[in-house]
């Protein structure tokens, strides 16, 4: 058999397009199309060795896709923030928390604040505590531990973005974060 460019088609090939041709659904109007008649060749061959043939052509599922990249915040607008000509449109301050508390916090305000057409929030964690740690308590956890979780890819589908605050916001104790647009689905 030749395919529409002339190429002669393998077993496989024909094999793979009556299996395609068999789950394909016609468009309203058309009829379905027939698979070609098998050739006396690929019909001699036994069921197993056509099925093995046709299940070693199918594609494999690739990985899902991988997170969108982060970006860094404008220098345009990191001044407009610094110069006061663009608020934060929300906050969230993640101070007394615990670890587990602080990130369940931070998601659904993230996905509450893109919802909502948020462009920027600044989420402040605190510059953890100056004296040293008692009994070997960290201070200064969630300073840490929020730049890794907004690197998530759970948290990396809804921000753009994000760099330490002003310090008229709180400098090394807060971020600014920029949402992602949220993608709205046709009918």
């Amino acid at each position: 058999m030749r395919s529409r460019r002339g190429k002669t088609l393998t077993e496989v090939d024909i094999a793979l397009w009556r299996q395609v041709a068999r789950s394909v659904k016609p468009l309203p109007g058309r009829a379905p199309v027939e698979p070609e008649p098998i050739a006396e060749t690929t019909a001699s061959a036994p069921p197993e060795t056509q099925m093995r043939a046709v299940v070693a052509a199918m594609p494999v599922k690739s990985a899902p896709p991988a997170a969108p990249p982060l970006a860094p915040i404008e220098r345009r607008l990191r001044t407009q923030l610094r110069r006061g000509q663009q608020s934060v449109d929300a906050s969230i301050d993640l101070h007394g928390m615990r670890q587990d508390e602080a990130h369940l916090a931070l998601h659904a305000f993230l996905r509450r604040e893109q919802r909502r057409g948020c462009r920027i929030a600044l989420v402040v964690t605190g510059k953890g505590a100056l004296a040293p740690a008692l009994f070997g308590d960290e201070r200064g956890v969630l300073r840490r531990m929020v730049p890794h979780w907004l690197r998530l890819p759970d948290l990396r589908s809804l921000v753009l973005g994000f760099e330490e605050a002003e310090q008229r916001h709180g400098g090394s104790g807060a971020l600014y974060v920029r949402l992602r647009r949220l993608r709205e689905h046709g009918p």
